[in-house]
């Protein structure tokens, strides 16, 4: 056969895969393990996060299609800011300027454009997926499962709107929820002003002093003993001139700065929940835009900054000015610094079950199950309610009108769903007034935390909740997982999985792979290169939850892999031209055979027994170690002389054992690397009895063990044998001579005794003329 080409191979295998259905899901087939698929942001092309994380998802989803019907959908996520950029970026467009009927109408039709090349990376890698059952959130279907999921939620008092200060980006013109905020180091000045208490100084230093205007008290530890004189007083706001009160409180922290804080509307979380506690009257100064609204600071906050330390400086109220490096938090969506702003938004309540998220939590099977302190941390760190609404063009409209006459809340029926409000009239009910829509849209997650219900509706309900599988990357912990298990409990009061597998990130040099960063890499372009197989072999290299550093190296590996399997496939097919399968009599195996034969046994135990626990890295090393090793190294030698010299049971039984063998090790490779796979399955295997394809064959089955001290001391046989081998290798290496070099070789009484029916065997593989008893030692002939 000719050498494997990846390329025009995997190219044919994807037809294959997509004429005849193979990964079609089928009900009749019984109970079905249930796949709760990511659905990828349609942001651009699969980037290689995508690539490591789907194809470790997609090891689990082959193996168990080998063992029972499996359901596994694909879908995109759509409606987010992401998709909105590109958009954006792509007409040339942007959407506040464009009416939202306009815009959301551009953006449907540009999905349409682009969306199957983006789904066809997902096939190139090999992604299992029925992309029959295929959805976005943004679809018909998912707009009306996800409106309907807010009417529910609201009329069972789960839902509210307030306004309150929000997690606001003001480049991304939206609210945010918590989940969303990454932490960034950034280079601030921390300067020291001073106040005035009376005809005294009081210093407070900050790295924000525009919001100086915005100051509503300062605080000062009940513990510090240096401002003890000063409690119950007032300080005056220097250039503001006007007075706060000075408050007790231990927020304030004695070793940061000067011990003294100052309370703003609103700096950060803090400052929202002390003007909350002590009932304060904001001063708020910032609008939606990020500028100052005051008079003669109007003006972004660094201009508004810069103006008034220059003034702080010019008055002599700069005390200390020093460079820090500190932590911010900034919007993960644009890397956009957050700020706090008085808004008007929509909230899933959630602090308020806090415990009860992590007692079910807790019965989710984690694999790592480490990652479930992550979610448990998550869970306990949280200190708002879930932020749903946005203040975006392209989304799932919030569907609900409000009565300007009366403030009735009017709500659509189920059977209106989905609705736009914008596009469609209401009148209150009481008043008969035209009512005013609701102009935000729904966060994306709040769409994507239904994923189990929108990919079962497509399935016409066959598949229940609670799903078999649900596997995501470790950073959607906080989002996905937290808030599809929310949506779960308050919709269906079960748990939307019962188990949990979380994929680590893509690192290069160590650095986690992100644009901004400048370092990712093309999946496209590793698969032009390496091919699918070896990109997922890469993939597999890494256990579940944890990191992979991306090495080149790898990949060689991966390749070099699938050269051996395919060059030993030839090598056993080729020997193979005279065997018949149904000649052969298992008591007519010979015993070395049968020694190898054990040995697979146990690489099918212990393989399927990883594959069970989801560590799909284990098995994949103990694959290619036995692969290596165990098939190529030392099988294949031993039976050389044999296949090509001997007849009759003795050829016969080499010919099973390297027919059904290497049929065990692509099955059990098959999940990992598909394509080389599946090749091989359909040029040698494939018969009219087998099944269509390797992926729907039956995964190998481990034989029980009756006797386990006899097949113990059969496989210690075994070990010794290839430990001789192994030293007489080692001397030929040693001493310049060839493999096939001849040779009389000594080895001990005792073992002799141990494999003298693996004798001949050993002559043949070794090149031994003769062997015989004594100090071990390899004599050249």
């Amino acid at each position: 056969m000719k050498q494997y080409g990846h390329l025009e191979i995997e190219s044919k295998i994807i037809n294959f895969w997509e004429k005849n259905k193979i990964y079609k899901f089928n009900p009749a087939r019984g109970k079905p393990y249930s796949i709760d698929t990511p659905p990828p942001t349609v942001s651009g092309k699969m980037h290689i996060g995508h690539a490591f994380s789907y194809s470790q998802q997609d090891f689990i989803a082959r193996y168990r299609r080998m063992k029972e019907n499996v359901f596994y959908p694909f879908g995109t996520d759509d409606n987010g800011l992401p998709t909105e950029r590109l958009i954006e970026r792509i007409k040339n467009v942007k959407s506040k300027k464009m009416s939202r009927k306009d815009f959301i109408k551009l953006c449907v039709e540009t999905l349409k454009e682009i969306t199957p090349d983006f789904i066809q990376d997902w096939k190139n890698l090999g992604i299992s997926c029925d992309y029959d059952i295929c959805y976005s959130t943004i679809d018909k279907n998912s707009r009306k499962i996800s409106q309907s999921s807010f009417l529910e939620m609201y009329k069972k008092n789960l839902i509210y709107k307030k306004e309150f200060p929000t997690l606001w980006c003001p480049d991304c013109q939206t609210s945010i929820a918590q989940a969303e905020l990454e932490d960034k180091k950034k280079e601030s000045l921390f300067s020291t002003i001073k106040f005035k208490v009376n005809d005294k100084e009081l210093l407070i230093a900050t790295t924000r002093p525009e919001l100086l205007p915005a100051c509503v008290a300062v605080f000062i530890n009940p513990n510090d003993k240096r401002y003890k004189n000063l409690m119950v007083k007032k300080a005056t706001i220097p250039l503001f001139n006007y007075e706060v009160p000075i408050i007790e409180d231990s927020s304030a922290d004695i070793e940061k700065g000067t011990g003294v804080l100052m309370i703003c509307s609103y700096g950060d979380k803090y400052d929202v929940d002390a003007i909350n506690r002590y009932k304060l009257k904001p001063r708020v100064i910032l609008d939606k835009n990020g500028r100052l609204n005051i008079e003669n600071y109007n003006g972004s906050i660094k201009e508004a900054r810069n103006k008034i330390l220059e003034e702080l400086k010019n008055q002599d109220l700069v005390a200390e000015q020093k460079k820090i490096n500190h932590v911010v938090n900034v919007h993960d969506k644009c890397g956009t610094e957050i700020e706090f702003i008085p808004t008007e938004q929509w909230f899933i309540k959630i602090l308020d079950n806090k415990n009860n998220f992590i007692k079910q939590g807790k019965k989710i099977n984690w694999f790592p199950s480490y990652m479930f302190k992550r979610y448990e941390n998550w869970v306990n760190g949280l200190e708002w309610d879930w932020s749903i609404s946005r203040d975006r063009h392209f989304g799932v409209s919030i569907p609900v009108w409000y009565c300007k006459e009366c403030d009735e809340v009017i709500l659509p029926n189920e059977n209106e769903l989905p609705v736009d409000t914008l596009e469609t009239k209401k009148f209150c009910p009481k008043c008969k007034q035209i009512a005013i829509p609701e102009e935000k849209v729904l966060d994306t997650w709040t769409t994507s935390s239904l994923t189990p219900q929108i990919a079962s509706s497509l399935a016409k309900n066959k598949i229940k909740i609670p799903y078999s599988l649900r596997p995501q990357a470790h950073d959607l912990i906080r989002t996905w997982a937290f808030y599809t298990i929310v949506k779960s409990l308050y919709h269906k009061n079960k748990l939307p999985w019962k188990y949990i597998m979380v994929s680590g990130f893509v690192t290069l040099e160590g650095k986690k792979m992100s644009k901004s960063k400048g370092n990712v890499l093309a999946p496209s372009e590793i698969i032009k290169e390496y091919g699918a197989d070896a990109l997922r072999f890469w993939a597999a290299g890494s256990k579940l939850g944890e990191d992979l550093d991306y090495q080149e190296k790898d990949l060689i590996a991966g390749k070099r892999f699938i050269t051996k399997l395919w060059n030993a496939t030839n090598f056993v097919f080729m020997n193979l031209k005279d065997y018949n399968n149904s000649k052969i009599k298992l008591d007519k195996i010979e015993h070395i055979d049968e020694l190898f034969l054990i040995k697979l046994n146990e690489l099918v135990k212990n393989s399927t027994d990883s594959f069970e626990k989801y560590d799909y890295a284990k098995a994949k090393a103990e694959i290619e170690k036995f692969f290596w090793n165990m098939f190529c190294d030392n099988y294949l030698e031993i039976v050389k002389k044999r296949i090509y010299n001997k007849a009759g049971d003795e050829k016969l039984s080499a010919q099973y054992t390297l027919y059904q063998s290497l049929l065990i090790i692509i099955k059990l490779v098959s999940p990992i690397m598909p394509f080389i796979t599946e090749e091989i399955y359909q040029n040698y295997f494939r018969n009219p009895k087998s099944g269509k394809s390797i992926h729907l064959e039956k995964w190998p089955s481990a034989e029980k063990i009756k006797n386990s001290k006899k097949i113990k001391t059969e496989v210690e046989k075994l070990n010794l044998f290839l430990e001789i081998l192994s030293k007489v290798r080692q001397e030929k290496s040693n001493n310049k001579k060839p493999m096939n070099a001849e040779i009389i070789l000594s080895v001990s009484k005792e073992q002799n005794n141990k494999i003298k029916d693996l004798l001949n065997d050993l002559k043949d593989v070794a090149n031994a003329r003769e062997i015989n008893e004594g100090e071990f030692n390899v004599e050249f002939v």
